[in-house]
């Protein structure tokens, strides 16, 4: 009988802790990420504050897989660098991580529209592109010292299949490889991109890492509750995903900081929803002296009691 009562109490004891383990976790919320140096105008890693008490993300923008020009055509995996190497150099990769231990730097892939060039995203085929991605993004990364990728496509020309299995196998292998640690996406609330990353994401989704969600392109003068929707229903689609919460520093979408959105996420924080934030861009923000990073990485910083919002 004794035997019988141990098995009993060992066996609900199994299925309580099988219970757990598929229970979501809780986002860590203290994760900062900065876009940084699209636009030619001389930022560098050290211009941005860095709060010791936050992990921080610089994400370079962009590695492009198209060609460079005023009708721009793509080169089927072949990636070549955008941003400002003047200013942010291996050199300067390796500087900014010596120097303060919480930073990570990433790259972010596409930037289709950067400059107001449109380029569709297109392969010949999976494996040509994804063969020609691993190497050139390798080289890209070891050269810089890089930590991971983000992917920011939001034009399409081939289909959802290809899409899904080139970026899923490209984000698969070089992490296999042992090339990056962490990936991320940057979808937004349109329908041609949604339907390309939620089909990524059901695939793939156990290989990203961060949901880059852009927030700011809702439109301008969305309110609190408003956002605070938008985010429940990301949250949703993205299922299990680290949704961060974002901000433009040019202003010109979504949430604002006069608006509430700083409010936004100290209530998201409280609810445990908050995967971090992120701002596009530091290039954007250097005029104005970098108030939204400094205000972000204070509040991702803080370990406020739940129950004091």
């Amino acid at each position: 009988m004794r035997f019988i009562k141990l098995f009993i109490v060992l066996f609900i004891l199994q299925a309580l802790l099988a219970m757990a383990s598929k229970l979501p976790t809780a986002p860590k919320s203290d994760l900062f990420r900065e876009y940084i140096g699209a636009e030619d105008n001389n930022v560098k890693f050290t211009d941005v504050p860095i709060n010791p008490n936050v992990e921080f993300h610089y994400i370079l923008a962009f590695a492009i897989d198209y060609t460079n020009s005023s009708s721009p055509s793509p080169t089927n995996g072949e990636f070549k660098i955008f941003w400002d190497t003047h200013n942010l150099s291996p050199s300067q990769v390796n500087s900014i991580k010596s120097q303060h231990g919480n930073v990570k730097v990433a790259l972010s892939l596409g930037g289709d529209t950067v400059r107001g060039q449109a380029c569709n995203f297109s392969a010949s085929s999976v494996d040509s592109w994804v063969s020609n991605a691993v190497t050139s993004l390798t080289k890209i990364i070891q050269d810089y010292n890089l930590d991971g990728i983000d992917i920011d496509y939001e034009h399409f020309l081939s289909n959802h299949d290809t899409f899904v299995e080139c970026i899923g196998k490209l984000i698969t292998t070089l992490k296999n490889n042992g090339v990056i640690s962490f990936a991320s996406i940057a979808p937004f609330d349109d329908k041609e991109v949604q339907s390309n990353y939620l089909a990524l994401w059901k695939s793939y989704g156990h290989v990203i890492d961060y949901v880059n969600f852009q927030f700011y392109a809702y439109d301008k003068g969305t309110s609190v509750s408003q956002f605070m929707n938008y985010f429940q229903k990301q949250r949703k689609n993205y299922g299990g995903g680290n949704i961060l919460a974002s901000i433009t520093s040019n202003g010109k979408g979504g949430l604002s900081p006069k608006n509430g959105f700083f409010t936004a996420c100290r209530r998201l924080k409280r609810q445990r929803k908050l995967g971090g934030i992120f701002v596009w861009s530091a290039d954007d923000s250097k005029d104005s002296g970098f108030k939204y990073e400094k205000k972000s990485q204070t509040l991702l910083a803080k370990h406020h009691n739940h129950s004091s919002f």
